[in-house]
């Protein structure tokens, strides 16, 4: 946690915070602060700066705060990611908030098992925890939109060529060309497969919609690998 992030509910005063549970848990066990000690803090969608420990009890941290900076400037990247087994949706949430991506889209696609939908995992309160561990990660305070589209090809021939209007739209699949280094505009949408891969028939749809193909090495990568390189080889 290199920033501890807080929101409105924390408030105890317009310049006060009171922390417990996992936070104040991590605050004490690694942080190891006493009072006096200058913290680093963000207000969840809004700025980061300093809270000064007032007080530290059995269960919880008070703090004086004082919010001054922007958080780091967003990628202008849409990131539409097939749906994936929790453990692994897990890690790449955490991966995008704290990379920066702006938007998350998890779609279907034929090699997406039906049972991924069902999954707690995609609970509203799941989903934002792990974004905000990446956001803490990487001293971020906005939290990524994100959305769901359970059915691939409304969701290709509707709602991806609205996004292609604006953006430059790229997939990664092995059948394109390997990428080279700053191949996307100033914004985009980065398309990435389930762990099996697309079929040919998702990649032929993808190309219908506008997007370019890019190749990302003769190595088969994790998705979360695969997003780290390809928002490395674009941004």
């Amino acid at each position: 946690m290199n920033l501890i992030l807080f929101s409105s509910e924390d408030l105890v005063s317009p310049q006060t915070i009171r922390l417990t549970g996992r936070r104040f848990q991590h605050i004490v066990d690694i942080l190891k602060p006493a009072v006096g000690d200058i913290l680093g803090v963000g207000m969840l969608d809004g700025l980061t700066g300093t809270g000064i420990v007032r007080t530290l009890g059995v269960d919880e941290i008070i703090l004086d705060v004082t919010l001054s900076e922007p958080p780091p400037a967003k990628l202008p990247v849409i990131l539409c990611v097939a749906l994936m087994r929790p453990i692994v949706l897990r890690r790449v949430l955490l991966t995008a908030a704290s990379l920066g991506v702006e938007e998350i889209i998890l779609f279907h696609s034929s090699k997406v098992e039906k049972s991924f939908w069902q999954s707690t995992a995609l609970g509203e309160k799941e989903l934002r925890d792990q974004l905000i561990l990446g956001l803490e990660q990487s001293k971020d305070t906005v939290l990524p939109r994100i959305s769901f589209q359970k059915r691939f090809k409304p969701f290709v021939e509707d709602v991806l060529p609205e996004l292609l209007k604006t953006r430059q739209g790229v997939i990664a699949d092995p059948s394109g060309d390997p990428i080279g280094k700053r191949s996307a505009s100033s914004a985009a949408v980065l398309i990435i497969g389930p762990e099996g891969g697309f079929i040919p028939y998702e990649v032929e749809k993808f190309k219908d919609a506008g997007c370019q193909v890019v190749g990302l090495g003769k190595r088969i990568l994790k998705v979360e690998t695969a997003i780290v390189t390809l928002l490395a080889k674009l941004f």
